[in-house]
Parts: structure tokens; sequence; C-alpha cells
């Protein structure tokens, strides 16, 4: 099996270099032009990806690109739909052309965030703002183009590499004594390593059954099990990291709500996800979500 990885230096993309080796040749690309191969990652650039493309001849195209900057995108609307969008109609086009199966990732917010049950894959999207209506749009992309994908839902994303809650959190732990966290936001931290390997098994499951193929083609909702909020997700953290030793200047952390705290873009209150259909159709099981959050913590703090 031959697999063009795009995006490898995202969080994502950095743990799918390391998961995706046991399945065949990896040929992983960013957005400079890899000076041994002579190509390009860069899914704003059509011409360089088709290029790739048509040199890897690959049987599986991996998207870990995205434009994930949620307050930004409220005024970089169009840079959002290129790469979100509109690089996505393009993969999708050219995977079909090449018979290439096509694996990308979304977010929780293509829904609109209210209620209180996971949302399942069937469920009415409504984004509630301009990165969650980009993601969706390049989902749309995917089901009108006739591709065979498999575009994994995903929310609340961390790892060792990159900016995220976990690192923001121990570094005003450290300065502050006091912090305010949102408390009504309720989702799922979601570990960039378990995203990973969970392409690597359902891509491995998909290859090995032919005649299912079909049948699995379409969205899953891809997080561990169990829920939290962001103030529950932050005390655990601290709670963890000073059992590992670390000194925090932090005495007091209080609860606020999403309106206490106004950002230019809207955010989602109930992100939690349906993992049924993924782990029924590709018969895995998925840990809690406090595993792969200790072991990230292991890892940042050593």
């Amino acid at each position: 099996m031959k697999i063009l990885l795009l995006g490898k230096n995202g969080q994502v993309g950095w743990e799918l270099q390391r998961a995706l080796q046991p399945l065949g040749e990896v040929v992983s690309l960013s957005r400079k032009v890899d000076d041994h191969i002579g190509l390009s990652g860069d899914v704003a650039d059509f011409q360089k990806i088709a290029d790739a493309i048509r040199v890897v001849s690959p049987d599986v195209v991996v998207n870990a690109t995205a434009y994930t900057a949620v307050d930004k995108a409220e005024e970089q609307k169009d840079e959002a739909d290129l790469i979100n969008h509109l690089a996505v109609k393009n993969l999708a086009e050219l995977c079909k052309n090449a018979n290439a199966l096509l694996v990308h990732y979304s977010t929780d917010y293509v829904f609109d965030g209210q209620g209180v049950t996971p949302w399942r894959e069937d469920d009415k999207t409504s984004p509630i703002n301009t990165y969650g209506a980009s993601k969706r749009a390049g989902e749309e992309a995917l089901e009108q183009s006739g591709v065979q994908f498999l575009n994994f839902r995903t929310c609340w994303v961390y790892a060792a590499r990159g900016h995220n809650f976990i690192k923001t959190m121990i570094n005003l732990a450290k300065s502050r004594e006091e912090l305010n966290i949102i408390s009504d936001q309720i989702g799922v931290p979601t570990g960039a390593a378990l995203i990973a390997d969970v392409t690597a098994h359902a891509i491995r499951y998909y290859s090995a059954n032919k005649v299912e193929q079909v049948d699995l083609h379409g969205h899953y909702h891809l997080a561990p099990n169990g829920e939290t909020s962001w103030f529950d997700y932050a005390n655990f953290i601290f709670t963890q990291v000073r059992e590992k030793g670390l000194e925090l200047k932090l005495k007091q952390v209080k609860p606020i709500a999403t309106t206490a705290y106004p950002t230019p873009a809207q955010r989602p209150l109930n992100s939690r996800l349906d993992t049924n259909k993924l782990q029924t159709k590709f018969k895995l099981h998925l840990p809690d979500w406090q595993q792969g959050v200790e072991h990230v913590l292991e890892e940042i703090i050593e």
C-alpha cells in the first residue's frame, strides 16, 4: 500500500507519520517543497497537489491539513474557505480520478452545539461560525464528488506538539494565582495520537475488507469515551501536573459561563460526539479521555 500524507507537521499529521508506517510506503509532505522528491503538500496550490498525486500514485491520501484559527476565520473567511472547502473539493476530484481513498478530518463545529445529547453522524448540521461553515462545506464537497472517503469528525484536539489547551493551562497556572475557566461548554479532549492510531486501524480494516468498502465510506465521529467541561478538564490537568511534581503559582480556579468570555466566533456548548458507528463499523474500542491526557502530560513535563 502507498499512502500520501498531507500536513505532516501539524498535531495530527505528526502522529500520523508514526502511525501509518506499518501499513506500507508513506510519503509525507508539508507546504514546503520536499528537497528529496521535489513535491509539495500545499493544498492551497491545486497544481502542486495534482503533481504530488500523479507522481506518488497513492492508494490512500490522508489530508491532515486544515485552517483551524476559529476566531481569525471570522475575518479571514476566504482563507478558511480555501483550505477547508475548496482545497478539499480539489483533493476529492483528484482522488476520485486516481481511484484513491481520501481520509479527511472535520469537527463537531459542523453542528449548532445545542442540547446535551452526543451528536450522531446523521444529525442535522448547522454551523454557528465561519470555521464550522468552512468545514461543513468541505464535507459537502466530499459527499458530492463521488470519491471514496472516510471523514473523521473530532473535537478538542491536543498533543505534546503544537499549541493547545493543555499547554496554555500549564503556562497560565505557572504565572497566575487565579484563573476563570468556562464551565458550560461540554466535550471530549481528543489526543492527536488516538486520532492517528484510529486512522491507521481504519485504513488497515478498509483495505482488508474489499467487500465492505462501499458500506464503510462516509462520516465518523472520533473521540475517547466520557465527557467533561473546560473547567473540569483544566482542574484535571492541574491535579495531574502537581502530582508529577510541577510547582504552580495557581491558587484558585473559578467556573464561568461562555457569555462571560466573549470571542469573535461563537462557540458550541455541546461538543459531545457519539462514536458508536466508528466502533461498530471498524470493530475497535476507544479509551477514556483521561488516559490520553495523562500520557501527553508525561511527555510535556519531562
